[in-house]
């Protein structure tokens, strides 16, 4: 038998909720998934058939992402499976020297029916083994629902194996009470939009949410398609623009990520809306959206940390940075 994990790594958004900045902090129980248990950090030796066969799917269902292309990252396996006992993949990347400015967590794949947001983790992956990761420890989990994404051709589905919206199914506060609500009542019992039976009931949200519990990133970058946005929740300034993306806020839903992430664990949260769930954008915003991106990371998330910590710093390491140095935030 195989052991599931609380270990690794999104969030599409809507309606604002009026009492969003008022939450305060709670602690919601993380119940084990019914699969592989392992500690939060465990990367265990991927099965090299495993990785095959989880490569030769993608392959398969995503024209933009090659087998041999999948394999060369060298995706670990985090130790958890989804529903259907798919490994969840992700792979950690360090600056080539010094120290990281900060810890970036990626996420792609939340909604299997959005391709493209697979894809285009995929070709950050490459750009990110070929260090043009700026500086920052980056994890990315290039698809989070292994199980709506890999179904047989043109079968994938929003939600996960056991029908639910893993982007619903955070523990938000009052989540036992909202969620179901605004299910029944603002969706119509919409499937597509099915919280799930309670919070973090599926081993893929668990899973996630544990790893921001320990992985602690400093930002959060979640990809979904087709809205053709930038979204954003939390503390910190939003960029007005990555790429082709203008920013526009949208909200959050009961049990959603923006909620839970940017809002109750105040951790910036940005929402990559790309403008089609099926088509990969032009190699050229592919890049833009990349470098705006890190722009935005230095400015808004790595120079605040080290202001911070130069403040913190005794008085003589900040003289021998010299009498000129900016210390002030």
């Amino acid at each position: 038998m195989r052991f599931l994990a609380l270990g690794i790594l999104a969030a599409l958004a809507g309606t604002a909720h009026a009492d969003d900045r008022n939450y305060a902090p709670v602690i919601a129980e993380i119940r084990p998934a019914p699969t592989r248990v392992a500690t939060a950090n465990a990367a265990l030796a991927t099965d090299p058939a495993e990785l095959d066969s989880f490569c030769r799917r993608i392959d398969a269902k995503l024209s933009s992402v090659h087998h041999a292309e999948c394999l060369s990252i060298g995706l670990l396996d985090s130790g958890a499976d989804s529903n259907n006992r798919t490994p969840l993949l992700y792979k950690d990347f360090l600056p080539a020297e010094g120290k990281p400015i900060a810890r970036v967590l990626l996420v792609g794949g939340i909604h299997g029916d959005e391709y493209s947001s697979v894809s285009i983790v995929f070709k950050w992956l490459a750009m990110l083994d070929e260090d043009l990761g700026e500086r920052f420890h980056w994890r990315v989990v290039p698809v989070l629902n292994p199980d709506g994404l890999l179904r047989p051709p043109r079968m994938s589905q929003r939600v996960n194996a056991n029908g639910v919206d893993l982007n619903r199914n955070f523990p938000t506060p009052n989540w036992e009470v909202e969620a179901p609500a605004y299910w029944e009542k603002r969706t119509w019992k919409n499937k597509r939009r099915y919280p799930g039976p309670s919070a973090l009931s599926e081993p893929e949200s668990a899973w996630l949410a544990e790893q921001i519990q320990a992985f602690e990133p400093h930002a959060v970058v979640s990809v979904h398609a087709p809205h053709g946005v930038v979204d954003f929740d939390g503390p910190r300034v939003p960029p007005r623009q990555l790429g082709p993306l203008e920013l526009r806020l949208l909200g959050t839903y009961p049990g959603s990520m923006g909620r839970y992430i940017g809002i109750h664990k105040g951790i910036p949260l940005l929402t990559l809306e790309l403008e089609s769930a099926f088509g990969m954008p032009a190699q050229d915003e592919v890049y833009a959206i990349w470098y705006d991106m890190l722009g935005w990371l230095h400015e808004k998330i790595a120079l605040p940390l080290k202001l911070a910590e130069e403040k913190r710093a005794p008085v003589n390491e900040l003289m021998r940075a010299g009498k000129d140095a900016d210390t002030e935030g």
